[in-house]
Formats: C-alpha cells, structure tokens, sequence
C-alpha cells in the first residue's frame, strides 16, 4: 500500500522536537513492505498547501497522523492544540478517501475521545511498529479489523487492548534518510534518541506509565551505538536522548557511555537525569562520551512534596547529584513543578530557595499540575472534587493547591526578574 504518515505537531516549546516515534513506524511499515512518504509539519510555512500537493502527487491509500502534544500545560492561558491537528484530519479527508489513522504520545493518552473529537477513522494506542502495518494488512486484503493491538474505530471503541514489545531490538530504529528531511529544516538539529520505554516509577502526575507501560525495556547499547554512528558519519552532532530517566539503570546507563566512547563517535548530547542513584564513574563517563547538559526534574524543594509526588528521592539526593555534574562541567537545567497536593505557600518559598541554592544554569518553573487520566492525581483531584470525572480531562484540567490561586503565578513573575536563568 502507499501510505503517508503526517507528524503534525508544530509546537517548539524547550527546542523544535524531531518526529522520532513517528519515523520508527515509518520504518516498520517499510519494512513491511508498503512504499511510505513521511511528512513532517513543523517548519511547513503553509502546511495545507504542502499536504494538498503530497497528497496530489502520492496519492496515498492510507494516512497517519501522530498527535504528540494535547496542549501547552500552561495553566494561565492553556493553548489546546488538537485544534490544528483536527485541520489536518479534515483536509486530508477532504483530498482523498482513504482510512486516517491517529497514533502518537498525546492520542494514546486519550485514545477514545481524542478520536471522537479529531474525527478520524481510527487510532492505535501505544506503541505502533507492530499495529500500524498489521492494520495495514488487513486493510490491504479487506480483512476483518478485531484482534489488533490498540485499535480503535470511530464508534467502535476498542478492539483489543494494546500490547507492547516485549524486546525493544525487535523494532528497527529508523534510517536517517527518514529523519534526515525533518533535520535539514531544523535551524539547530538535535537528533532524539530513545534507547529504553516505560517507566516504573509512578510519580503521581506523570502519564509515561499509561502510554509506554511500567515494565522497563531497553535496546540493547550495541545496537543503539550503531545507529548512533550512523548519524555521526551523516554529518550530525548533536543528539538529545529522550529517555525519562537517562541514568537508570545506572549500569545499563554506563555501558551506552562506554559503546558510544569505544566506537569514537564525535557527539555532544543532552540527557535528563533522575536526580538519585548517581556515581563519580557513571559522571565522568557521561562526560567522557559528550554530555553537555542534562535536565534535572526535582520538582520541588521541600521534603513533604516530594513525597506527596511520590518522589523517591530526597533533597540530599539532589544536592549531591547536581554537585557532581557541576563539578564536571556538564550544564544543569532543573525544573519546579509547583501547586501540587500539599503545596502551601510556604513550601513554594521552600522550593525557591532550595532552587537557589543549587546554583543552576537555567531553571523553568511550572505553576499548576496538568492532570491525566489514570494517574494518582486524578484520584486525589476527583476526590477533592476538583474534576468531576476522570473522563473530561481531553481539554486541560490543572491541579492547583488551595490558597495558591493567583498568589503563586505573581510570586514566580517577581522571584524570576532578577533571575535572568529562570524560564516560565
């Protein structure tokens, strides 16, 4: 079959973020042996005159589209970004008569009603390198649609719970021509790399678990070396891995800093850093292989919150471990995730000064918790009576701690002014 996949987030937030997920069931579907045309919208100046034309001249038998973003999480002036997606749905439509099939991130953390409002034909939840070109078959031969992973049909519901790759090396990482596109356009290209998913942790707010499982699995480091120096012999320098939580396990961590130095790859890279279960080898090794920069997601700076997000770590466990990159040279984005269950004005003042403290090169500060379905913050919102339902939470829905209305975003504008590496 011909098919056009479509990335049809725009939005840039920290940096322009490459369509990773979408290239690797590009990938699978070539594999598969369907000629596939991707198409990437961020950088498209006017998107609907492109898409018209690749339709025109493909004309494909099937599209998918991967939703990645839902919204922008601001809680002052949320922006619900379905809207442009729901164009893209509908111009598609409108030029060719063939399946639209969603996918992505943000559709499978609201497989049922992100369909029903995109209006499409049908959505796979998780992970698409096996569903997608499954789904394909069958439509290739006119079969019957039950039984595939993750499939929802428009006024069907689901079909059959999803199921996710056991073996991460069983599902091919993308050629770079795939990306390649996509990295010409990037003013400053910074190539993602994912070399495990899920994510047993469980904070309370986090919506990883719901999209990729809480069973950790991992790409074997050779492989991801390999594919790694593809890229560096194409020319390209910068990668950023993806992974939540770059550092655990901290063996497995070591071993992906090791391949990357045994290989010799010429690469400088950013990485986010579970601030917990931190070594001086695992440090100099990052730094040994290129590290840059990493992201520090501690959320908060008092003890009590950090429970209440059912963090595992402590405070301590902060300090030592942005000490230790620090003293390596390798730059320290931290982030506030402030207005929490618990969170009192002075935890806010807590969080503030232990930021401070820290001595960071760049800090951004989030007010209000975006809440998900199926997290613990949904249950401690629906039961203070915050939502009224778990299913209305498409549109943004924020958690905010009571008697930190309006304080707690004129508090962050003042404390960032004289703090000109404070982002908001």
């Amino acid at each position: 079959m011909k098919v056009l996949l479509i990335s049809a987030n725009t939005e840039q937030f920290n940096m322009p973020a490459m369509p990773l997920g979408l290239a690797c069931v590009a990938e699978a579907t070539r594999n598969a042996g369907h000629d596939v045309t991707m198409l990437d919208l961020m950088f498209e100046m006017d998107a609907a005159a492109v898409l018209k034309k690749i339709i025109a001249e493909f004309r494909p038998e099937c599209i998918g589209i991967s939703v990645r973003n839902i919204d922008d999480q601001n809680i002052e002036t949320p922006r619900f970004l379905l809207d442009k997606v729901k164009e893209v749905v509908a111009l598609c439509q409108d030029q060719v008569n063939v399946p639209v099939v969603l996918g992505g991130a943000g559709y499978s953390i609201f497989p049922e009603s992100a369909l029903a409002y995109l209006d499409a034909d049908m959505g796979i939840e998780g992970e698409g390198e096996i569903a997608f070109p499954a789904l394909l078959a069958r439509l290739e031969n006119n079969s019957d649609l039950s039984g595939i992973p993750g499939l929802y049909a428009r006024d069907h519901g689901s079909q059959q719970p999803k199921t996710l790759a056991k073996n991460l090396d069983e599902l091919t990482l993308p050629d770079t021509s795939i990306l390649s596109v996509s990295a010409s356009k990037n003013r400053e290209t910074w190539i993602p790399v994912q070399t495990r998913r899920g994510c047993a942790l469980k904070c309370s707010y986090c919506s990883t678990p719901g999209i990729e499982g809480s069973i950790l699995r991992r790409r074997s480091p050779e492989l991801v070396s390999v594919w790694l120096e593809s890229w560096v012999k194409a020319g390209y320098t910068n990668f950023f891995f993806v992974d939540n939580t770059f550092n655990l396990p901290p063996a497995y961590a070591k071993e992906i800093c090791r391949q990357i130095l045994e290989r010799g790859l010429n690469m400088r890279w950013r990485s986010i850093i579970y601030p917990k279960n931190v070594d001086k080898e695992l440090v100099e090794l990052v730094a040994a292989a290129g590290c840059r920069q990493i992201s520090l997601g501690f959320e908060s700076g008092s003890e009590q919150i950090l429970r209440n997000l059912n963090k595992r770590f402590s405070l301590e466990d902060v300090r030592t471990t942005s000490a230790i990159f620090a003293d390596h040279g390798i730059e320290r984005m931290g982030f506030l995730l402030l207005g929490g269950p618990g969170e009192t004005r002075e935890t806010v003042e807590e969080s503030l000064a232990f930021a401070d403290s820290l001595k960071l090169e760049a800090l951004r500060l989030t007010a209000g918790v975006r809440i998900y379905p199926d997290t613990q913050l949904a249950k401690t919102a629906e039961n203070e009576g915050a939502i009224t339902s778990q299913g209305n939470l498409l549109h943004p829905r924020f958690y905010l701690a009571q008697g930190l209305e309006g304080w707690l975003s004129e508090r962050l504008k003042e404390w960032q002014v004289s703090r000109p590496y404070v982002i908001m």
